[in-house]
């Protein structure tokens, strides 16, 4: 397969850099339960990684632009911001793997469904702000994750093919979205997923710090590229990519 010199990585940030989905799922059930709606912790969780366009929907039946769903978006914004934000911490080694992914001549590509005013607040908080090429946010998008649109446009960003791309995501929204878009998925367990949940990545690490230390050896990523250009397979049963 033929490939062009540029080569991206496409990473979330929410559960991925920034250890902040119980934050967004505890803020989505106080803006709910404040305008009278019984919603559960477990059941707003799960949805984490959504946009609001697919989450408010999917739990009350409202548009995002509807009255109401506007009037809950900004509820949980302010609650999210004055109450959560302040206290959120990234995960280890995040500007570390940015740097290293520099090094490896790789674009960093920021896809998320928070708003830019969100994103460039969580990408401080990440300590990466300096070290990012290019962000793709809502506003940026018709459709939030699952949707395709978010990593499509991070690939024009980078002027990249789908397959001289790799996300890196901590929810089966990013796996998803990137497999729609033609982009294999290297997941991290931190945003609180199981393993079955992530099983459509081609690659499974903890955190940026454990994806880190098998970037040094060279594993991650010669194992994504190939797994691209069709030179590894998944084996069903172990779940474990193996050389054709």
């Amino acid at each position: 397969m033929a490939q062009s010199a540029r080569r991206a990585a496409i990473l979330d940030v929410d559960g991925t850099l920034v250890d902040s989905n119980d934050a967004h799922a505890r803020a989505w059930v106080e803006a709910l339960t404040e305008k009278g709606h019984h919603v559960t912790f477990d059941q707003i969780r799960r949805l984490i990684g959504m946009g609001g366009d697919n989450l408010l929907p999917t739990v009350i039946g409202k548009e995002k632009d509807s009255p109401e769903g506007k009037e809950l978006s900004d509820l949980w914004d302010q609650i999210f911001k004055t109450k959560y934000q302040p206290n959120l911490k990234p995960f280890p080694q995040v500007p570390q793997l940015f740097e290293r992914l520099r090094e490896r001549g790789l674009q960093r590509v920021i896809a998320s469904s928070a708003t830019q005013e969100q994103l460039d607040a969580l990408l401080k908080i990440a300590g990466v702000t300096g070290l990012v090429d290019a962000t793709v946010s809502a506003d940026d998008i018709g459709t939030s994750k699952p949707a395709p649109d978010a990593v499509e446009v991070a690939l024009k960003k980078a002027g990249c093919a789908p397959e001289q791309a790799i996300m890196v995501g901590d929810t089966p929204y990013d796996i998803e979205s990137a497999g729609k878009a033609g982009v294999k998925t290297i997941a991290v367990r931190c945003g609180g997923w199981s393993d079955e949940d992530l099983k459509g990545a081609i690659a499974l690490y903890d955190d940026p710090a454990d994806l880190l230390a098998h970037l040094d050896e060279e594993r991650a990523f010669r194992v994504a590229w190939s797994a691209v250009e069709n030179k590894y397979e998944k084996d069903e049963k172990s779940g474990q990519w193996k050389a054709k």
